[in-house]
């Protein structure tokens, strides 16, 4: 099968969380014999940042990790024609300008032998609704959806039974357990400030606990305001800026425990889409307490996978008993990692896709009609 993936970055992964999970998974379908090409653009938000914070160096980590992903970044005139030329199934990211997903489903239209997916891993549907119904989907075949709560936005809007849900998963050829372990302190939290999507759940569930708890803090991540980093300061937490996700692993092997504070948009109005790094955490063996979020898709096992703090004070208990239960701590890392194991590896995300799409294509009686 000759796949083709529409990406905002596969190089960058600077506040670009879909583009771990996009690596994985395409990696995953080389390795199962696959032909994969993915497109980006060369002047992507994503990208563009990671270049204007650092350098061209900083690309060095995801091509180390990922040698065989080999980006096709693209200006302006792409013939969109010959990217797909010979394709079996295109997937266009929610995360690209309406042109090519519009042109992308022109194609389609006009005769297209490929089967051609929307992928949508975002809150835009929900906090920009008219942004995502601006996008021309005529001409495409489903929608992938990361968790049941979008899928059913899609539903409502007319996609019924082509709405497959479709979640991230963890890539366990790069997030894993130590080889060795090593001595562990303190609690690390790897994300990203944002627009005020969570800042007061960051607070409430992250640095006041932490400082409360005595559990040195370590933060990695961008778009970190001045006021952010004043109030980094202020809790006693130490800010280290972007992480390669790369070296995310590496990271997670020195700290006793991590938190997930999901953006206050899958709390509340997308329940049930866990962060990515959710599934990066327990594939590291990592213990995992989580602010409030309703895991309704039961992905994992609560209390036993992970904690779960419905309250400040609850997060503050949670991290006590971290701080000081050993055994605590191994039960939990066990169980996390059994369940990624058996359930939300990106070879798993793969066995779907590949049930999916052989669900979409015509038998051959119906293309010969």
């Amino acid at each position: 099968m000759r796949l083709v993936y529409f990406a905002h970055s596969l190089a960058s992964c600077w506040n670009n969380g879909n583009a771990h999970f996009l690596r994985g998974v395409l990696r995953e379908l080389i390795e199962l014999g696959h032909d994969v090409v993915a497109f980006q653009p060369r002047d992507g938000w994503s990208i563009a940042n990671l270049l204007a914070d650092h350098s061209p160096r900083a690309l060095t980590a995801f091509a180390a990790a990922y040698p065989e992903l080999q980006p096709v970044s693209y200006g302006p005139g792409l013939d969109l024609e010959a990217c797909v030329a010979n394709a079996d199934v295109v997937i266009v990211h929610e995360w690209n300008e309406p042109w090519l997903v519009s042109g992308l489903g022109r194609i389609k239209a006009r005769g297209g032998r490929f089967t051609l997916l929307f992928h949508d891993t975002h809150h835009r549907t929900v906090s920009e609704p008219d942004a995502i119904a601006g996008f021309d989907l005529d001409g495409y075949d489903a929608i992938l959806a990361f968790g049941e709560a979008l899928a059913e936005v899609y539903r409502r809007r007319g996609w019924g039974k082509n709405v497959h849900v479709w979640h991230e998963a963890a890539d366990i050829r790069l997030f894993r357990p130590p080889e060795q372990e090593t001595i562990r302190s303190g609690l690390v939290w790897i994300g990203n400030w944002g627009d005020d999507e969570r800042s007061e759940e960051i607070t409430d569930y992250l640095l006041r606990p932490a400082a409360n708890a005595g559990f040195p803090l370590d933060i990695y991540g961008v778009r970190y305001p001045d006021e952010a980093i004043e109030t980094l300061k202020a809790y006693g937490a130490r800010y280290f800026g972007w992480l390669p996700n790369a070296h995310v692993p590496d990271v997670f092997s020195h700290h006793l425990a991590t938190v997930h504070v999901p953006r206050r948009l899958y709390a509340e109005r997308l329940p049930g889409i866990p962060t990515i790094r959710v599934f990066e955490a327990l594939a590291c063996g990592i213990p995992l307490v989580s602010a409030p979020w309703d895991d309704t898709e039961r992905l994992f096992r609560p209390g036993e996978d992970f904690l779960l703090a419905r309250s400040p004070v609850k997060m503050l208990k949670h991290l006590l008993a971290l701080k000081h239960d050993a055994e605590l701590r191994q039960a939990l890392a066990a169980n996390g990692l059994a369940t990624i194991r058996s359930r939300h590896t990106c070879r798993h995300r793969v066995e779907e896709l590949l049930r999916i799409v052989d669900g979409i294509r015509p038998e051959p009686a119906e293309v010969a009609a």
